[in-house]
């Protein structure tokens, strides 16, 4: 007799690796590295971050467990082929044997391309997609200093091509960190502007993960927690950025939020924020806080149910209201409000449609979108 279609999409939830937790647990780097068989370390990460000493403290904690570092500082925001080229010709140099990842999102993403490119040979656009990846890659731990991209908890790496200017996803279960190192003190040193992009970057992570239509039960447990964890929080960290209670509650929330992308997927939003950077050099988490009230409020006549879920808002009004909440918390960041305020113009939003209806993750948006209904999205936020 056949059985009627479940109610819970299914899955196949294989967790990534170890994950770290404490204020100080920095100091286990190199006990990590150790344990996944690394004594030739290449540490890759942002040169910005040189100057509050995350990079240097993090080889200093690995020589003195005995191990081999070599540094690795090329980074850019939204690394290129470029820099993945200069880190696999630094790493084969030093013939490393793991990759430590110390910084924000590009760091790790950086982190990741250099490892494809290092064992399997080849350009980042033949692993475009998942499990293109043929041999084995290096043992890899990731240290994230923001609360924020959640990439550690990732298999992906986000690597923009320099002539279309769309990242590029490459994903492979070997290049995910095996071991994640979340220590909340390495972001208390995010100057107030950083800890803002970075957050609601984070909340748009819970958020648009929650509803895109490859949620499942992981997912949507990850989600959600990671909801909870960051939107009592986001304002906190901007009022008291020494308060480590609060930030240690915003990096779980990323990492859990970065879990729940791994698990699932993102919508149109992040579609949109893309060719905002491309053109006009918008921070990505500008870019995201923007666009995503208008995107919620979009999506809402779809899953104003799962809004509710989420929020604990009644049906009828969590749409509006989780709507109306972002546009709270990026204002209380000091955020801009429109496009028009970051100086975009009204005559390129036909072409920044274009271009967002080619990113992969509108292709999840649990409403469907076309070039039409995404050229409305940049209008509204206009």
């Amino acid at each position: 007799m056949p059985q009627p279609p479940l109610d819970a999409p299914p899955f196949d939830f294989q967790p990534l690796g170890r994950v770290i937790f404490a204020p100080g647990a920095l100091a286990r780097l190199g006990e990590a590295v150790r344990a996944v068989g690394g004594t030739r370390a290449l540490l890759v990460t942002d040169p910005g971050l040189e100057h509050v000493g995350h990079p240097q403290r993090a080889a200093q904690v690995m020589r003195d467990d005995g191990l081999d570092v070599f540094l690795f500082d090329g980074v850019k925001e939204n690394p290129t082929e470029r820099e993945v080229d200069a880190g696999v010709v630094f790493a084969r140099t030093h013939h490393v044997d793991c990759i430590v990842a110390v910084g924000g999102g590009s760091s790790m993403d950086c982190a990741k391309g250099v490892n494809f490119i290092l064992t399997n040979g080849g350009r980042m656009i033949d692993y475009k997609g998942h499990g293109k990846a043929t041999k084995p890659m290096l043992p890899s731990v990731g240290v994230p200093t923001t609360a924020g991209t959640g990439s550690e908890a990732q298999s992906y790496a986000l690597i923009t091509d320099e002539k279309s200017h769309l990242k590029m996803a490459c994903g492979d279960k070997k290049a995910a960190f095996r071991v994640s190192i979340l220590d909340p003190e390495l972001t208390l040193s995010q100057p107030k502007g950083v800890t803002a992009v970075t957050g609601i970057d984070a909340v748009a992570h819970a958020i648009e993960s929650f509803v895109c239509t490859k949620r499942n039960a992981i997912s949507s447990m990850c989600a959600k927690a990671a909801y909870r964890h960051l939107e009592p929080n986001f304002e906190r960290v901007l009022r008291a950025p020494s308060d480590l209670k609060a930030r240690s509650e915003m990096q779980i929330g990323s990492h859990l939020a970065g879990m729940a992308i791994e698990n699932a997927m993102l919508g149109v939003c992040h579609s949109c924020a893309n060719p905002l950077t491309a053109h006009y050099g918008i921070t990505h988490g500008v870019a995201i806080g923007l666009m995503l009230p208008h995107v919620i409020r979009f999506n809402g006549p779809a899953v104003g149910a799962l809004y509710a879920e989420l929020t604990g808002a009644p049906a009828a009004t969590a749409t509006d209201a989780l709507a109306a909440r972002v546009a709270q918390l990026t204002a209380a960041a000091g955020l801009p409000q429109s496009l028009k305020e970051c100086g975009v113009s009204d005559t390129i939003l036909h072409l920044l449609a274009e271009e967002a209806n080619q990113q992969w993750t509108a292709r999840f948006n649990p409403r469907p979108v076309t070039e039409v209904e995404i050229l409305r999205l940049y209008q509204a936020a206009w």
